[in-house]
């Protein structure tokens, strides 16, 4: 059922949850993600990368994860990921998209924030929900290089940020990175505690792939209420395919097989996520 993100990550939060969001380049990925969350019970964002929503094919994956989210027996949301271009970001709400993740993060602060309010006056239907991202991530969300954590979002810019851009979530930096990790993840609670202390919406953490389970679990008691994962989704399915694709091509050219196991991979792991930020996993 569609449901606003905004909604979907305060009503998980209200209840101690965070809600996964996961990067869909397919939709069969995105396919075995709603049939997961629906065996759950639990709501989940469906991710769209930058590069997908601008390649050729791209409009129309949104079309097909709107019709997919739509006929859901959980809510589920559809957000246009790390998008920079206010044309672009036009085109993925047309087609569908709930949400957008106005990435200004490589700019100035002041530019930072005019581009999220220049995306919301483009876009004009306050029903689409934004979210921003101050401080800056390491790394490619589609690409798994192991990267070490760079700036950390400034607390004291958090309330002005938050307040002139008019963001409705906010993904912030406290030692996370996309991609893989150069050794072990630091994350920053102190800075988050600080982070969280300035503001009413809901923040974001990206980079969630590689983190312990249980730092991911004491996300949410730390106001984190959207959690993003792509690296180890991606991991997974790729090892699948490595070990499984030739007995599946002397098994007749199982393509049937292979996308049985393709989604039985990201059913297994959006299961985890899903029961990790929600404590689930600790009873």
């Amino acid at each position: 059922m569609r449901t606003q993100l905004d909604v979907l990550v305060r009503t998980a939060l209200a209840r101690g949850a965070a809600v996964p969001a996961f990067t869909c380049y397919d939709f069969t990925t995105a396919l075995a993600v709603v049939e997961a969350a629906e065996h759950i019970g639990a709501g989940v964002i469906l991710l769209v990368a930058p590069k997908t929503a601008a390649s050729p094919v791209g409009l129309r994956l949104i079309r097909a994860l709107r019709g997919l989210a739509d006929a859901a027996a959980v809510p589920v949301s559809i957000q246009l990921d790390h998008a920079s271009d206010i044309t672009a970001i036009l085109a993925g709400v047309a087609a569908g998209a709930d949400a957008v993740l106005v990435d200004g993060s490589a700019l100035t602060y002041e530019e930072n924030i005019q581009l999220v309010r220049a995306a919301r006056d483009a876009i004009g239907d306050p029903g689409i929900v934004l979210e921003a991202e101050l401080g800056g991530l390491a790394g490619d969300e589609d690409r798994a290089f192991a990267l070490n954590a760079s700036g950390l979002t400034d607390p004291g810019q958090v309330a002005d940020f938050v307040a002139r851009s008019g963001a409705q979530l906010l993904a912030v930096a406290i030692g996370n990175v996309h991609g893989r990790y150069a050794g072990e993840p630091r994350i920053r609670w102190d800075v988050l505690a600080d982070i969280t202390s300035r503001t009413k919406v809901p923040v974001v953490l990206h980079g969630a792939s590689g983190l312990a389970a249980q730092d991911l679990a004491q996300a949410p008691a730390s106001g984190v209420g959207k959690v993003n994962f792509n690296t180890e989704l991606r991991t997974g399915v790729l090892s699948m395919l490595q070990m499984e694709i030739l007995a599946h091509r002397e098994d007749g050219e199982n393509l049937l097989g292979i996308l049985d196991l393709w989604r039985e991979t990201v059913r297994a792991f959006t299961t985890a996520s899903l029961e990790t930020l929600s404590g689930r996993a600790n009873h």
